[in-house]
């Protein structure tokens, strides 16, 4: 252990930005990050401040150069197929913008989507041509029937006398908080034409990924939920044979590629005329997206410096963080009586793909069904509409009473919990969890909640 690594557990607590009374369970929804990130944060606005016009002319750009690299060999990808965006979803939300879809044109995706994902599929529906079609299941499933189900929707759109031109999906499901078969998923979409539209908001950071190998259409991923980059902050990667598809950022700026045909517009304000040009109309695309704050851009070499010389590197933080998500899950389903989410013809000895990630999802004991029965082996059963008031009060709970949070949610007829483990977090962290559910759970049982 070199001398300024920590120790991971309680010890790494010491770098994170925390109240000492909050014990953070929900690192994937919101993420965080440790005062080395911090720093280099400030000192990026501290420039600012002092200098605007250099900063934001001039160095800005060499700067958020380096974090593109940086970001290239995590991902082993060109540096001029990735740029930055503020999260996921308005990566997503570009991508799809951008592929200006026609009349019979469908985009397929997956029913336990990112929520805001869909309702971006819905506008744009309001705004396009475009028609989208979910493919219905609820987890677990094995992967299997999950791959002939998307086929069956393929081929069906097929038969209507449309096209498929893009499918949605994700490298980790964020609720229920499961790993997804993403890797089977952008091959099946190559074989059969589709552009693959990669949600990995869950993905840098947080599992191995390689561009050069996956080789997807689009795929953005969040920098400051798993790769302790400050909020917000993600990469998207487009492959060159990709980058012509996109000519206008969200919301459109300085960057814009005018087609063919379109009216003449006043030339960038920021570029210089003088200058050398040597970067691609891609890389200016998302160079200046209209004036915000982009410091938290600029953090990805700090944040790639925290993680290897104070955490160990990519592979420890990686292992440790899926290992715990594991044992904490089995942990609390143990003391809820209840199991852990994962495919449901794993045999004994086999490895649960779902839950190779460092999101873990458990069952409640707490089914729910609307037509007055009870769910076989709940010890007790609420009507979707009480199912929704129980998590709220659970979930107002954790943050009011235990100073904590984790996401509860409805899925199928159970109700679930999702962890998130972390390199300060330790499996004593989450026993104390399974504690205190439990305990909610046998209020909701005696209608005390």
């Amino acid at each position: 252990m070199g001398s300024l690594q920590t120790p991971f557990g309680k010890p790494m607590l010491k770098h994170w930005l925390f109240d000492p009374s909050y014990k953070n369970l929900n690192h994937g929804s919101f993420g965080a990050h440790p005062a080395a990130v911090r720093e280099a944060q400030r000192a990026f606005l501290d420039v600012a401040d002092l200098r605007p016009d250099p900063y934001i002319r001039v160095q800005h750009t060499k700067l958020l150069s380096e974090a593109r690299e940086s970001l290239s060999k995590i991902l082993n990808a060109a540096k001029d197929e990735c740029v930055l965006v503020k999260n996921a979803t308005t990566g997503v939300a570009t991508v799809l913008y951008n592929l200006n879809f026609q009349a019979g044109e469908v985009v397929v995706y997956f029913e336990p989507v990112y929520g805001a994902v869909e309702k971006g599929l819905v506008s744009l529906q309001e705004h396009s041509a475009l028609q989208t079609r979910k493919v219905p299941f609820h987890f677990p499933i094995a992967e299997g029937e999950l791959e002939q189900r998307f086929r069956d929707v393929v081929q069906k759109v097929r038969a209507e006398g449309l096209t498929v031109r893009a499918a949605v999906f994700d490298t980790i499901v964020s609720n229920p908080g499961v790993r997804f078969p993403f890797e089977r998923f952008t091959a099946i979409c190559r074989e059969e034409g589709i552009l693959s539209v990669i949600d990995g908001a869950h993905g840098i950071g947080h599992i191995h990924l390689d561009m050069d190998k996956l080789q997807p259409d689009f795929f953005v991923s969040n920098c400051h939920k798993w790769l302790y980059t400050p909020r917000s902050a993600a990469v998207l990667y487009v492959p060159k044979r990709n980058q012509h598809l996109l000519r206008s950022t969200l919301p459109t700026s300085w960057g814009f590629i005018p087609g063919a045909e379109s009216p003449a517009t006043v030339a960038s304000v920021l570029q210089d005329a003088n200058a050398v040009m040597t970067r691609t109309p891609f890389e200016e695309l998302f160079e200046f997206v209209a004036t915000s704050d982009d410091s938290a851009f600029l953090c990805v070499p700090a944040a790639l410096k925290f993680r290897q010389e104070v955490c160990g590197g990519e592979d420890a933080i990686i292992s440790y963080c899926v290992n715990l998500a594991n044992e904490a899950a089995d942990a609390v389903a143990a003391i809820l009586g209840t199991d852990v989410m994962q495919e449901p013809d794993l045999k004994a000895g086999e490895t649960s793909n779902m839950r190779q990630c460092a999101l873990a999802t458990i069952r409640l004991p707490i089914g729910v069904a609307d037509d007055g029965a009870t769910l076989a082996g709940a010890p007790v059963t609420v009507t979707s509409e009480e199912a929704r008031r129980v998590f709220g009060w659970m979930q107002t709970t954790l943050m009011e009473k235990h100073d904590t949070f984790v996401p509860v949610f409805q899925h199928g007829p159970w109700l679930w919990v999702r962890i998130s483990a972390q390199i300060y977090l330790e499996k004593t962290d989450f026993e104390w969890l399974g504690a205190i559910l439990l305990e909610m759970c046998g209020k909701v049982a005696r209608k005390e909640n």
